[in-house]
């Protein structure tokens, strides 16, 4: 079992972006070869798991942290109603999780501290975001989708 990008080739796979050149060249090579930029793993049966979207996973001093699995043990924590987990440049370890919640109006209130120890509980140390910022509400698209970019331009003014 091993992690990779998912890449796909067919009939009904499309030849590239309508006027975008550029962004064709860099999702379609390799003859045909469409590279998706998401992560996943093909198991024995066949079955083939998405783990993540490429960019948003954090390398973390040579080790790849799926931000998707660090979201899923935040979302877990009774108070937390929405979770978002980028890279934050560290100098030493390169990257490093930055967690952003937002917080359920009728839950307890909670702190970073207290979300951090929630983490350690339930995820090896180096995946437990080393920063978690609660916010009143994260940033969303029209059709309610975390805006992750914005995101990753808050970690990074943070350090």
């Amino acid at each position: 079992m091993a992690i990779g990008e998912i890449v796909l080739r067919g009939g009904s796979v499309m030849l590239g972006y309508l006027k975008d050149p550029e962004g064709t060249l860099k999702c379609m090579k390799n003859d045909g070869w469409f590279y998706t930029g998401d992560v996943g793993v093909l198991h024995s049966d066949g079955y083939l798991e998405v783990k993540d979207r490429l960019k948003d996973v954090i390398i973390c001093g040579g080790e790849n942290i799926s931000s998707v699995e660090v979201e899923s043990i935040l979302y877990k924590h009774p108070a937390v109603n929405e979770a978002a987990v980028v890279a934050q440049p560290n100098n030493y370890w390169g990257e490093t999780p930055c967690a952003f919640v937002s917080l359920k109006i009728d839950a307890q209130k909670v702190t970073e501290k207290e979300l951090r120890e929630f983490c350690k509980e339930n995820l090896p140390l180096y995946m437990v975001p080393r920063t978690i910022v609660i916010e009143e509400e994260l940033p969303k698209t029209a059709t309610g989708k975390i805006q992750k970019y914005l995101l990753r331009d808050k970690a990074k003014s943070l350090m």
